[in-house]
This record gives structure tokens, sequence and C-alpha cells, in this order.
């Protein structure tokens, strides 16, 4: 899975996650529903780009350790924490690098946030990030219409918009795409009827 896109997003009442769904290995088209944005917790998702088992593996790694961290201090890994977790990982196994770019977002509380990891360990709060081979295309629909102030249900269509441009655009992105919302509901896919009903929209 080298070829991607993947967003993400901090709104006013939460923060939204966005991936197409091709897998591809050089100018082969592996599968086309991979599953690139994963829930880690209630609050809190990560998406992935890059190698797909180097970065299935950091993602149940991290997983295994949100519930830890619940069971040992009786509470919710904060976003922060989870992506620095995340973070720690790549930058220690850097010598053999994990070939993977990750989001880490969250809410906690009041405040939503977004992380964006490289593949040898940094760490970036961001507003609005794209990572993957479409994240050109991504941006140029994000740097135009995005507006911190909106709310998840007015940037979500934004981040469609985005997803199905670079979908248009790059040969290694396409096929379909997912989008997370995280808010104080809890963690949400759009389902495809609803996915269906954004992109008819934009």
């Amino acid at each position: 899975m080298k070829g991607t896109t993947t967003i993400g997003v901090v709104c006013v009442d939460g923060v939204i996650l966005g991936t197409d769904t091709r897998a591809t290995m050089g100018y082969f088209v592996a599968h086309k529903h991979a599953k690139k944005v994963f829930k880690v917790d209630d609050h809190m998702a990560i998406t992935i780009a890059g190698a797909v088992g180097d970065a299935q593996t950091v993602v149940e790694v991290l997983k295994a350790n949100t519930q830890l961290y619940k069971y040992e201090f009786g509470a919710a890994m904060p976003t922060s924490v989870a992506a620095r977790f995340v973070a720690n990982i790549l930058f220690y196994s850097r010598m053999t690098p994990l070939l993977m770019q990750a989001l880490v977002g969250g809410f906690d509380g009041s405040k939503p946030t977004v992380f964006a990891i490289d593949p040898l360990g940094s760490v970036t709060e961001e507003k609005c990030v794209s990572t993957g081979s479409g994240s050109p295309v991504a941006y140029g629909v994000l740097e135009a219409q995005f507006k911190e102030t909106m709310s998840v249900g007015e940037a979500t269509a934004v981040v469609v918009k985005a997803i199905d441009s670079a979908m248009k655009r790059d040969a290694a992105s396409g096929d379909s795409f997912d989008v997370a919302l995280v808010t104080t509901k809890g963690y949400e896919e759009l389902s495809d009827k609803e996915k269906k009903s954004v992109l008819a929209s934009v």
C-alpha cells in the first residue's frame, strides 16, 4: 500500500479522519477495499499509509496498549499519549524503519486533536493534514475550503470532496473511501448510504 490518500481535520466539535480504500503494489491494484482507518478506542482513531504489514502491526500494538492503559490508570489514554506511543515505536525502529505514516485523531473531553507521525517518529499536531501519494491533490481542496471554525457536519463534505478529487487524479488512490467521525458521541463511521449522500452533494 504505497499509494494512499488519508486526511485528518480538527473541527470545533470533533475530528474527521478520511481515507481512500485502494491498496497497490507498484502499478498493480492489490485490493480495492483495504481498511486504512481504524477505531483505537471510543474517543480515538488512526489512519495508515505505507506498507500494510508494518502499519497493521503498529495499529494492533496501539490498540492493546490503550486497553492496558485504561486497566492500569482507570481512564482512557489521551490522544497525545497515543500519538507519542506510535512515534516511539517508529523512532526505535528507525535503523530498520517501519514504512508507514499515521494520523492519530481523537476527542479528549473538550479538545479535539489530530497528530501526524512520520516513519522516523516525528510528531506534529495539526488542524488539517493529509498523507500519501494523493495528498497534494487533497491539499488543493482542503486549503481552499476547510476552515477551523467548521463543525464536523460542515467539514465532512470538504473531506469527502478532497478524497474524491485525489482518487480521480492519483492512480494509486481510488475505488472507494471511508470516513470516521470522533465526537462527544464517540467513534462513528459513515455508512455506505451516508457516503453516497455526501458525495452526491459535493
